[in-house]
């Protein structure tokens, strides 16, 4: 039987710029918010980085990704951030729930279905939200049309519609991460402790593989006890 504890969302996205940062982080606090404390996200910028290579700071976020929950990954700009594509397969070789969250009204990619390259597409257990942000803003501001900018400064409607559209689409992805988590696994009961297993060595983290192996061991039963596995 499924535990009631909050379930941990690795919330990902390009994170190099200050408005990413910033955006990141309030959606990460609607999300808390709007689900009474049911899901609860892991802001990947606020994790201590005790070491300063290229690699600790990749296997900390990749060993992060293993102890979470569920993931919401950014699918942003006009090129995917590398990164964000490299965390989502990771997550989705453990048979992790993920949601796809594009807020970006520009059509790239090379296909219909998404806008974005299709060899990082249809994977399961995966729902996908793509909503125009430039709309949801303009929709969020009560301002009249033609407003002057002396106005839209004293009343701080830019940021306040920011908020608002950033809210509407936090609702989004708690719909959608209520969906994935009821999908079924995909991953046999019977091959989980060897595929986690294998994902310890796969990468070739600076820590020991057996000492990431029994921390992998330990998400994974969490997981089965939560439900999501």
């Amino acid at each position: 039987m499924p535990n009631s504890a909050p379930l941990t969302i690795y919330l990902a996205g390009e994170l190099f710029s200050l408005k990413h940062l910033y955006g990141n982080a309030v959606l990460g606090e609607a999300i808390y918010e709007l689900s009474s404390g049911r899901y609860l996200p892991v802001i990947p910028q606020n994790l201590e980085h005790r070491e300063t290579t290229a690699q600790a700071i990749r296997d900390q976020d990749l060993k992060t990704v293993m102890a979470c929950d569920v993931g919401v990954f950014h699918y942003d700009g006009t090129e995917l951030d590398s990164g964000t594509v490299v965390e989502y397969l990771f997550a989705k070789f453990a048979d992790i729930p993920a949601v796809l969250l594009r807020t970006d009204f520009r059509n790239s990619g090379d296909q219909s279905a998404y806008p974005w390259n299709l060899m990082t597409s249809y994977f399961p257990r995966t729902e996908v939200i793509t909503v125009d942000g430039m709309s949801l803003y303009k929709q969020a501001s009560f301002l009249p049309p033609g407003a002057s900018a002396e106005s839209l400064l004293q009343t701080k409607a830019g940021s306040m519609a920011g908020r608002r559209a950033i809210e509407t689409i936090a609702l989004k992805v708690i719909e959608a991460l209520d969906r994935v988590i009821a999908l079924p696994a995909v991953l046999p009961k019977e091959s989980r402790r060897e595929i986690y297993t294998w994902l310890a060595r796969m990468p070739g983290f600076l820590e020991k593989a057996e000492t990431v192996r029994e921390k992998f061991l330990l998400h994974l039963e969490q997981k089965q006890e939560k439900g999501v596995l």
